[in-house]
């Protein structure tokens, strides 16, 4: 099978990585990539915002399967483009993928198919947003209804905070908060059958402990240990099984990842949001652990044939991910830093280098003219992700990788997957 990855971030490489292992995939494209895919992928350029540029470089390489990876592209209808063109693609339809397109949206679906979840208000006006906070109390949880790359989300018990964010935005959901840590489930669906990965968490803000601002993800591991048995079982039972029959009700069946974030409150686990894509980091040390073919996994949901599949399995032990992020992130970011160490990193037994906002630029020296250099692209650059035996010796390793790697203004949390710091924070990191 020959399969095509739309996508540029360390989701997409993890994704690329994981099917370049799969025997049955004869070859891996990407589009656009980056640096890293390009090790494991033939690398193609094409915009993944523009459905038919996407499928038609499908059909110019023989694809069999698209993933398209990101959420704006699937939130653009870019899945619709490919399936019209005959060719079987890993990802919701447009209609399918307003899942996360829309708070508001997901809130209804949610409502209608009585799954546990935040009591929340949809807000348009101050006034709306105002009695809504009333409502609920601190500590205020405001969300952006659309698209905001993991950071359209303020956690706050400063009241002023929370009405400045919402008066930044056209229109947010405003929620009741839910105390207990946060775990994520990737659920593979076909539209009515669904096969879970292993439960990972990651950890949302900037700095040790948990605290600054929300980012797309500074770090994330699996297996989750401190999760109470028959919590994958309650959630598929009680928030997917449901969701995708509501879906079906409404005429966009739902195929792809579904990317259910949940607090483990004290009447169980409750859904924070929906996501229509795999969750990056934390869906890299799910990928780093799964031993049963993702290739075949993906094509079977996108197929429509999950059920004619065996469950998903993992290895024993664990993984970590640790996020560097570059200078000025989440609010700006440093591009065009020389990184050193990668290589070094890559060479570590059991360690893979994810890159996420890299780039390669030429870089003349004496007597090496077309000598180029490595350097940073984007705001989280590279993730630095580990196998061990249990969590604490995925961490060790994942940690001692990183020491190898530098470029100006690197940031990095030093607490990532250091339990139970990890079990507490989610309660204070909603993104």
């Amino acid at each position: 099978m020959k399969t095509l990855v739309i996508g540029t971030g360390g989701r997409e490489h993890a994704l690329a990585l994981a099917l370049s292992l799969d025997p049955a995939v004869a070859e891996v494209h990407a589009a656009p990539g980056n640096p890293g895919i390009g090790a494991v992928a033939t690398l193609h350029d094409v915009d993944p915002m523009d459905g038919q540029a996407v499928a038609a470089l499908a059909t110019s390489v023989g694809a069999e399967l698209v993933v398209v990876g990101p959420e704006a592209p699937l939130v653009a209808g870019v899945a619709d483009a490919v399936t019209g063109a005959g060719i079987a693609c890993f990802g919701p339809s447009q209609a399918a993928a307003r899942l996360e397109g829309s708070k508001a949206f997901s809130k209804e679906v949610m409502a209608a198919a009585g799954v546990p979840t935040a009591g929340s208000h949809t807000c348009t006006t101050p006034d709306e947003v105002a009695a809504a906070l009333d409502a609920f109390g601190a500590p205020y949880v405001v969300k952006e209804d659309s698209l905001a790359a993991g950071k359209g989300v303020v956690v706050t018990h400063d009241r002023d905070e929370a009405l400045a964010h919402a008066a930044g935005c056209d229109r947010v959901v405003v929620e009741e908060f839910l105390d207990g840590p946060e775990f994520s489930l990737f659920v593979v669906c076909d539209g009515a059958v669904g096969r879970p990965l292993l439960p990972a968490q990651d950890f949302k803000r900037i700095f040790d402990g948990g605290r600054g601002p929300n980012t797309g993800g500074m770090g994330s591991y699996a297996p989750l240990t401190w999760l109470p048995d028959g919590i994958v079982d309650t959630v598929m039972t009680e928030v997917v099984a449901p969701t995708l029959g509501e879906m079906v009700v409404r005429g966009a069946p739902f195929v792809g990842c579904l990317y259910v974030g949940l607090a483990l409150t004290a009447d169980g686990p409750k859904v924070i949001e929906f996501n229509c894509r795999f969750g990056d980091p934390d869906v890299q040390p799910v990928l780093a652990l799964l031993t049963s073919p993702l290739g075949a996994l993906l094509r079977a949901a996108a197929d429509g044939d999950l059920a004619a599949v065996p469950e998903p399995t993992f290895a024993d032990g664990a993984a970590v991910s640790v996020v560097l992020a570059s200078a000025g992130y989440p609010e700006s970011s440093s591009k065009g830093d020389v990184i050193r160490g990668v290589g070094n990193a890559n060479g570590v037994n059991d360690v893979d280098v994810i890159h996420a906002g890299t780039a390669i630029v030429a870089a003349p020296e004496e007597g090496d003219p077309e000598h180029r250099h490595l350097v940073t692209a984007g705001g989280r650059v590279l993730a630095v992700r580990a196998r061990g035996y249990d969590v604490a010796d995925a961490r060790s390793r994942a940690y001692a990788a990183a020491d190898l790697i530098s470029f100006e203004g690197q940031q990095r949390r030093t607490d990532i997957a250091a339990e139970p710091l990890g079990v507490v924070e989610g309660a204070a990191s909603r993104g």
